[in-house]
């Protein structure tokens, strides 16, 4: 899976396996072992032939949001080694990277001057973080007293201005129902 720190879960990439007709395979179902959870996935690996799932014909990027990429990527099941998941060619995490490219193009711009300032103080904290690692503890703390205090009122003044879930993913670049969960998590940290 793919991921980002700004969008976590909401927008996992990953290769989706594609069938000869077209069409998506319904989710594979991993048996673990004992237990009763069993992990469920759509990536191309799973659909190798085995165990009554079709063999996927191609893969393409796909994503935890629902977003499937236009491209389709041939697999040769010769060439495959199925026991590295790693899709056997780079573009379906290209695909991927400007999906995220095209979301974070829709989220609500940062002023230029906060976004540099946000560089400055990783750049900043990362350093002190080998230099002198209990002041980056103290800097850390500082910053994370200021997040809490400022997402407070942020999420009190979203909530006041009655944005809709819509609205508020659209901003954050995740689900209504993530971006609902955010502003709730923030709420509750007053």
């Amino acid at each position: 899976m793919w991921t980002t720190e700004q969008f976590g879960t909401a927008h996992e990439g990953y290769v989706g396996a594609v069938l000869d007709d077209g069409t998506e395979p319904d989710p594979a179902y991993l048996d673990p072992g004992s237990g009763a959870n069993f992990h469920k996935t759509r990536e191309w690996w799973a659909y190798n032939g085995s165990l009554n799932r079709p063999q996927a014909a191609r893969g393409r990027a796909a994503c935890s949001c629902g977003w499937r990429g236009e491209n389709e990527y041939a697999i040769d099941w010769h060439a495959v080694d199925i026991f590295t998941e790693t899709f056997p060619a780079p573009e379906p995490l290209d695909d991927w990277r400007r999906h995220i490219d095209d979301v974070e193009a829709r989220t609500v711009p940062l002023p230029t001057g906060l976004v540099a300032l946000l560089d400055q103080l990783d750049s900043q904290l990362t350093n002190l973080a080998e230099e002198a690692p209990l002041a980056a503890l103290k800097g850390v703390a500082a910053l994370e007293s200021m997040v809490k205090r400022v997402a407070a009122s942020a999420a009190m003044n979203a909530e006041a201005d009655a944005h809709t879930g819509e609205e508020l993913a659209q901003a954050l670049g995740v689900s209504p129902s993530d971006a609902e969960s955010r502003l709730l998590r923030y709420l509750l940290t007053r």
